[in-house]
């Protein structure tokens, strides 16, 4: 009788044993799931950060482009005014004062 009681306590201390050896095992596997994925939402925001920063480069030189174009186009488009302008002032001028005038 003793000898099945000490093998019923035996299976009973392995049983409890094995238990906590897979709670442990459990908890390692996710910690181990929740590193990698840890690992890989870093790896995918980091290459999503360094699209964006791509992308605003890329923006911002276009940006740039686009600014200098319309401001040469704007300057081109003054010297035309002013050379009209200095071009036809007096005949603008006399024209204005004998519509007033008549």
């Amino acid at each position: 009788m003793q000898d099945m009681i000490k093998r019923i306590v035996e299976a009973d201390s392995q049983a409890k044993a094995l238990d906590e050896a897979n709670k442990k095992a459990a908890e390692e596997k996710k910690r181990r799931i929740e590193e990698e994925a840890a690992a890989i939402y870093k790896k995918y925001m980091d290459q999503a950060q360094e699209e964006v920063e791509k992308n605003d480069a890329y923006l911002e030189k276009r940006n740039e482009r686009k600014i200098k174009e319309i401001s040469a186009k704007q300057e081109s488009a003054l010297i035309k005014l002013r050379a009209d302008y200095d071009q036809n002032r007096d005949r603008w001028v006399d024209e204005i004062v004998s519509r007033v005038v008549s």
